[in-house]
């Protein structure tokens, strides 16, 4: 079985009748798109077990798949021991989001705040779960894992932000402004209208993103032919997944990201995943203060030329992870 196949078998959809956004606004027959593997394990009728994976930005519940590698017996995340839930976010296409509402720039702005009370209200209503054992989450998916610490402490007994940070600023900052640019540029944006251009602007806004993935020594050993090649895939796979108003909606969460002032009610257990090659977060400015600000943090450096996208090589530190998530065994 291929990898798209495995993950349609295991795609689930759930409908919750209503979600209240943080500015008032209210959407009714809201879809959860979302996946589960593991072993429940139960007190009563309450899981007792659970781990959430919350992806990257305008990823899906799929993203799991960068914790396989450890989930054999008595690895980190033996799903022997653990009952895993990922779920495509507020604001993704498989969800509740403006491509698959069709409300485009008629949907609700919404805040990583509004991604983890979506995600809450889901679990609870759909598995009854409202403690977890811990939250896993990459990139955007670290923003909403530690929002989620803030907001709700008592919720998550561990969270393991990675290649993420406290908040969105400076270069990150202005890439998502540049990405907002390029996007309200086209005349068509706004206007239910659906063609040609639209298209190339949303290829434009990603190809935007492009620089920031793998490595500055990875992109560096590549050839021209190769950069150019990989380039132009990059662009053209966007418009096989993307919709430019999910794109926009979701980067104005991202932008105005910042819990710096709340880290310390932090009170699960954190283990944060940096690394040192990762353009978007390196390490000195954004997980190193971060676990300085948050009490019972470890932290542990990923040497990855994958950069950002070191989460496909969490089997590097599958002894760091094996250490951390020993107190956490069920």
């Amino acid at each position: 079985m291929c990898e798209d196949e495995y993950f349609e078998e295991k795609r689930e959809t759930y409908t919750m009748d209503s979600f209240k956004f943080s500015n008032g606004k209210i959407l009714n027959d809201v879809a959860v798109e979302y996946m589960t593997f593991g072993t429940p394990k139960y007190d009563g009728d309450v899981i007792t077990n659970a781990i959430i994976y919350c992806h990257g930005s305008l990823g899906n519940f799929s993203g799991v798949k960068k914790i396989f590698p450890l989930l054999y017996e008595n690895a980190p995340f033996d799903e022997n021991k653990y009952f895993f839930i990922s779920m495509s976010a507020l604001g993704s296409p498989g969800s509740c989001a403006p491509s698959s509402t069709n409300l485009k720039n008629k949907f609700p702005p919404y805040s990583i705040e509004d991604v983890v009370n979506f995600q809450k209200q889901f679990l609870a209503e759909k598995f009854n779960i409202n403690h977890v054992l811990g939250i896993i989450g990459n990139s955007m998916g670290g923003f909403v894992a530690l929002t989620s610490a803030i907001l709700y402490p008592d919720f998550a007994d561990f969270i393991m932000p990675g290649v993420s940070s406290y908040k969105v600023a400076g270069h990150d900052y202005i890439l998502s402004k540049f990405v907002n640019e390029i996007i309200t540029s086209d005349e068509n944006y706004g206007n239910d209208i659906d063609n040609n251009s639209l298209k190339r602007t949303l290829k434009l806004a990603s190809l935007a993103e492009f620089n920031f993935g793998l490595s500055k020594e990875s992109l560096r050993e590549m050839s021209k032919e190769e950069l150019s090649l990989n380039f132009e895939e990059f662009g053209e796979e966007s418009l096989e997944y993307l919709d430019v108003y999910d794109v926009k909606y979701c980067n104005e969460a991202c932008m105005n990201y910042d819990i710096e002032k709340d880290l310390d009610k932090i009170t699960s257990k954190v283990f944060i995943i940096a690394c040192y090659q990762d353009p978007h977060f390196p390490p000195e400015l954004d997980a190193i203060p971060m676990s300085k600000m948050i009490k019972n943090s470890e932290l542990v450096i990923m040497d990855s030329q994958l950069g950002h996208l070191c989460f496909n090589e969490l089997e590097n530190i599958t002894d760091d992870l094996a250490s951390f998530m020993k107190e956490f065994e069920v």
